[in-house]
């Protein structure tokens, strides 16, 4: 069930790599949550919004090439660091692939902010949707889901929650 939020400047892509782009960062997302991204059910509830800003300025000044940003959100738990890692690295990839090599090939204009929403903030259909009512689709009981959603969720704060060293 992710939402992406894409930052693409208006003229920066063509058009068709641009609808082939978000498709990539629709699977990539997808994937990243541990879903098959041919999945139409899915696919149904994996919505883009796409945001065209007029102009991007780096350091007060107009950018001298596109920049892009891509926030994708998740519920909690459905994203641990490694699912995070590849999100970044391979909606980066895709974002620099889409332009076709019309710019200079550079990761630096590209960022990815993946974000969880804490379980009980996430809302849809009117009512608000916990992890495990959406891991019930890929678990053959309710209480599969809720031990599953519980351990990932678990894992999750429990990650936030160890300071770097």
């Amino acid at each position: 069930m992710p939402m992406l939020d894409v930052y693409i400047p208006d003229g920066a892509l063509r058009p068709d790599a641009e609808k082939a782009l978000i498709n990539r960062l629709t699977e990539i997302l997808i994937r990243g949550e541990g879903a098959d991204p041919t999945n139409l059910e899915v696919r149904a509830v994996s919505w883009v919004f796409l945001h065209r800003p007029e102009a991007v300025f780096v350091g007060g000044e107009p950018a001298d090439a596109p920049r892009y940003k891509v926030v994708a959100t998740v519920p909690e738990g459905q994203l641990d660091e490694r699912a995070r890692a590849t999100v970044v690295a391979e909606a980066t990839e895709a974002v620099l692939d889409a332009e076709q090599g019309q710019w200079p090939r550079d990761k630096a204009r590209v960022w990815v902010f993946p974000l969880e929403i804490p379980d009980g903030q996430w809302g849809g259909r009117g009512r608000i949707v916990h992890l495990a009512d959406i891991l019930i689709r890929i678990t053959d009981s309710p209480e599969d889901a809720h031990a599953l959603a519980a351990k990932r969720i678990a894992a999750s704060r429990t990650e936030r929650a160890v300071i770097p060293s």
